[in-house]
């Protein structure tokens, strides 16, 4: 949630930060409903101030002999003007938390502004584009033909945009998946397995909600959603606790499958695994002193980019400009894996700091030491990676001239030794 202190001390930095987003989100909004909301307040401590003090003179006029009832008149009076302000002041707070959950993130100054990706910086690459001596197949085409991927059969199961992995694909995917996992629990990440279902205060926590809700599975006649990552039941495993800062950074790992609704633009990488409605995600989460998140958000995103090394596959790394980035990114890492058929880099991972505005969201806070007041959290997370984009990369790149796929050497051991697909 955007910092209402932030909104009303420096208004005019805040609304020239969110405008590098690209969009006017009517700021004026606030500074209404917030100079009403100050009025009515002041407005009924002022008669509240009257009541005490009038409620201290009563027993003196009554010592004195003195008539207190147009002094009791009087304080009924502004007891029920009191009452009368409370219903307005509710509204005004109502209206204040509805528009403050609707505003995104405050861009960090390091973003660059821009409108959507084509506006994005390449901040490096790793490794050299695949070259082949033989033309090169897509995934799907390939998982098609080696018996790996059978799409048909789920689009009967399910619908459009799902995918079944079968034999040493199904074997694959499970691969790296524990590789995923077994590396980033080695370099100090706890591993969790979450609930997939989340509830509404758990998605408003995470800063789903109410942003993305069309792009939510919902189910129906409950509160209960799908989640969309593990990002979701992450931010929350410390929701509304203070922390012992000496514990910070906290960092956690998940493996989880996830659900979109709307996996991309229409018409847009409807073959293959590059988007579907469910996949397969393993997860970094980071609970960070705000002092450090921005060396933990590099070093967040250098733990994604080791799996695609370990892997062989290439990449490059761009930071996104204020226009392409997400609701609750203050700034944000993708990681772009080389895919052969599209002939360009295609995002595997986003990595971002969120600072604050998870953690006001859901109540997570921290103390230096006992006697210090309670401070928010910075949160961080990144995809380690997109599992199934992991699969479509390996394969592609990968290929061989007889059709078959190499298996990286650092999964082998995944496979039960197998080296080819």
């Amino acid at each position: 949630m955007f910092d209402i202190k932030l909104l009303r001390d420096n208004f005019a930095e805040s609304r020239a930060r969110l405008g590098t987003r690209g969009k006017d989100f009517e700021l004026e909004k606030f500074a209404d409903l917030d100079k009403r909301r100050r009025e009515l307040l002041g407005e009924s401590e002022q008669m509240k101030a009257r009541q005490n003090a009038a409620s201290k003179q009563i027993p003196a006029l009554k010592k004195a002999g003195e008539d207190t009832a147009p002094l009791m008149a009087e304080m009924k009076e502004l007891a029920e003007k009191v009452k009368a302000l409370e219903p307005e002041v509710r509204a005004v707070d109502e209206q204040l938390d509805a528009f403050l959950m609707g505003l995104p993130n405050v861009p960090h100054e390091s973003v660059p502004p821009g409108a959507n990706e084509a506006d994005n910086v390449e901040v490096r690459k790793w490794g050299e584009a695949t070259q082949f001596d033989f033309d090169p197949k897509p995934h799907w085409d390939l998982g098609n033909e080696l018996g790996i991927l059978d799409p048909e059969t789920a689009v009967k199961i399910t619908g459009s945009r799902f995918t079944l992995f079968r034999g040493l694909g199904a074997r694959l995917e499970r691969a790296i998946i524990n590789f995923m996992l077994d590396h980033h629990s080695s370099n100090g990440y706890e591993e969790i397995m979450p609930p997939v279902i989340a509830h509404r205060r758990s998605m408003e926590g995470a800063g789903q909600l109410p942003d993305k809700e069309g792009m939510l599975f919902h189910l129906s006649d409950t509160d209960y959603f799908l989640i969309p990552s593990a990002e979701t039941p992450l931010t929350n495993f410390h929701r509304e606790e203070i922390l012992d800062g000496a514990v910070l950074p906290v960092k956690l790992c998940a493996y989880t499958p996830c659900f979109r609704k709307e996996a991309g633009a229409a018409g847009r990488d409807t073959r293959g695994l590059i988007r579907l409605h469910q996949f397969d995600k393993v997860e970094l989460f980071k609970l960070s002193h705000p002092k450090n998140s921005y060396d933990e958000l590099e070093s967040l995103t250098a733990d994604a980019e080791s799996i695609l090394q370990k892997l062989g596959l290439p990449y490059r790394v761009v930071v996104l400009c204020a226009g392409d980035m997400g609701f609750a990114n203050a700034k944000t890492y993708d990681i772009e894996v080389w895919m052969p058929s599209y002939g360009r880099y295609v995002e595997i991972s986003s990595c971002s700091n969120y600072e604050t505005f998870q953690s006001r969201r859901a109540g997570i806070r921290f103390r230096e030491t006992s006697a210090d007041k309670p401070s928010f959290v910075h949160t961080l997370n990144g995809s380690a990676l997109a599992v199934g984009r992991t699969s479509a990369a390996i394969i592609e790149n990968y290929q061989q001239p007889d059709g078959s796929i190499k298996i990286p050497d650092v999964l082998i051991p995944y496979m039960g030794g197998a080296t080819k697909i």
